[in-house]
């Protein structure tokens, strides 16, 4: 099952190694990873996805609280929350496809944000599954390059994740 993890670490060297030397140690995997600093400039807010069933997804968490520089960790997969993911994706647009490559970029709400004679680079954000559904739609065959973010999330409501 796929797990979204919220964790505040503090915003130093080496936190963000520490945490993904103690994945690679045990081998799990780190299927996305976002972190920035938080409002507060000495914590970093980090979203973390990772799969496993709930034995190897405690046993994840129970490591990580461990570990020194991890503030607060909460599971936020059965919560109410919002995930969204910023993907750039450079793809092919010359002849009848530019304007269906147009048409789809103003469908999925994206922003061209560079062209070319044969190309557009179109930046996106939202779901995970939005923006596969987009790659599927744009023809993987007619797809350059695609970078993508890893989802940052954030719980619905009055509840935040603080120290």
């Amino acid at each position: 099952m796929r797990h979204t993890l919220s964790i505040l670490l503090e915003n130093e060297a080496g936190a963000l190694s520490r945490v993904a030397g103690l994945f690679s140690a045990r081998g799990y995997n780190i299927e996305a990873l976002s972190v920035a600093p938080t409002e507060d400039p000495t914590l970093s807010r980090m979203t973390m996805v990772t799969h496993g069933d709930e034995r190897i997804v405690e046993q994840i968490m129970k490591q990580l609280n461990k570990l020194i520089d991890v503030v607060r960790l909460v599971d936020i997969t059965d919560d109410a929350h919002l995930a969204r993911e910023l993907m750039l994706i450079k793809v092919r647009a010359s002849g009848e496809l530019r304007a269906e490559v147009f048409r789809l970029a103003q469908i999925y709400r994206g922003d061209i944000v560079d062209v070319t004679d044969r190309t557009y680079t179109i930046e996106f954000t939202g779901t995970p599954l939005k923006l596969d559904s987009l790659i599927s739609a744009v023809g993987r065959a007619n797809v350059i390059e695609v970078v993508r973010s890893g989802p940052a999330a954030i719980t619905r409501g009055v509840r935040g994740l603080t120290v």
